[in-house]
This record gives C-alpha cells, sequence and structure tokens, in this order.
C-alpha cells in the first residue's frame, strides 16, 4: 500500500464540475493499493499518518502532528500508484489490488483515519478534479508492503 501524503493549507475534489469535498489546513492523501494488500498496513499506515510530525510548532521545526493542529485529511483513491514504468514507455497497472478488493481497504483506511480526526474522501474509481495549496511544499511518500 502506498501513500502520498502533501501538507495542505486547503484540498478539494470536484466530480462532473461539482465540488464534492473539501478541507482546509490538513494532509491531501493520495492511496494506491497493490495485490496482496492487507487491513494490516491500513492500520499501520494511518496510526503512522496520525502521528507523523510533519506541521511546524512555535518554533517553526516539524514537531506536530495532524491530532495536534486539529486538522483534516483528504483521501482520495489512486490506482496509477501501483503503475509499473520500468519497461518501455506505457506504465503497468498489473500490480493495482481488484476495484472491489481496493475500495474494501480505502474505506477502511478512511474509517481508521476518521475515529481520530475529521476525513473527507473522493469517489473510488471516480474520474476527479482534485485541487491542492500544497503548504511549503511538503511532500512525503510512506509505503507499507504485507511483508515488512
Amino acid at each position: 500500500m502506498k501513500l502520498v501524503i502533501q501538507r495542505v493549507k486547503e484540498s478539494s475534489v470536484t466530480i462532473d464540475n461539482k465540488l464534492y469535498s473539501k478541507i482546509g489546513k490538513g494532509i491531501m492523501v493520495l492511496l494506491g493499493v497493490e495485490k496482496g494488500d492487507t487491513i494490516e498496513q491500513a492500520k499501520w499506515l494511518s496510526e503512522k499518518l496520525l502521528k507523523l510530525r510533519i506541521f511546524e510548532d512555535e518554533d517553526n521545526k516539524m514537531n506536530l502532528s495532524i491530532q495536534d493542529i486539529k486538522g483534516e485529511i483528504l483521501v482520495v483513491s489512486q490506482f496509477t500508484l501501483a503503475g509499473n514504468c520500468k519497461k518501455g514507455t506505457r506504465p503497468s497497472f498489473d500490480n493495482a489490488e481488484l476495484p472491489d478488493k481496493a475500495n474494501k481497504l480505502y474505506e477502511e483506511f478512511c474509517e481508521l483515519l476518521s475515529k481520530s480526526v475529521p476525513v473527507k474522501t473522493g469517489v473510488f474509481g471516480a474520474m476527479m478534479d482534485v485541487a491542492l495549496i500544497n503548504d511549503g511544499p511538503v511532500t512525503f511518500i510512506l509505503e507499507k508492503s504485507p511483508v515488512d
């Protein structure tokens, strides 16, 4: 399971020219699910994300978590994170999990986060316009494989 996380001043999802969801200060998450990913990975990644100190304190040090600042999280599924670009010039998506299984893990990941902070989402499998104002910019990649 892969996450691209961005510290944002705001972020939103628009579908069919209609605003679907929007957050203020917080974290924008792009989530990719690969074949064989498990709920244990989702639990580990959600706990890590909630505790990750990527927000600045009064001394401008990254010392505060999303919970500390009482921020929000916007989670968008993105199967292209499972893409493999090593061979040729067209990505292979053989590693992407089947939609039903991927959606289940996506929903479970969001549910785990929502126990601690406000969570908004996109729509699994939909074509979405995702907008954000990256705060920093600050961007990280979190990964957890089934064997870690």
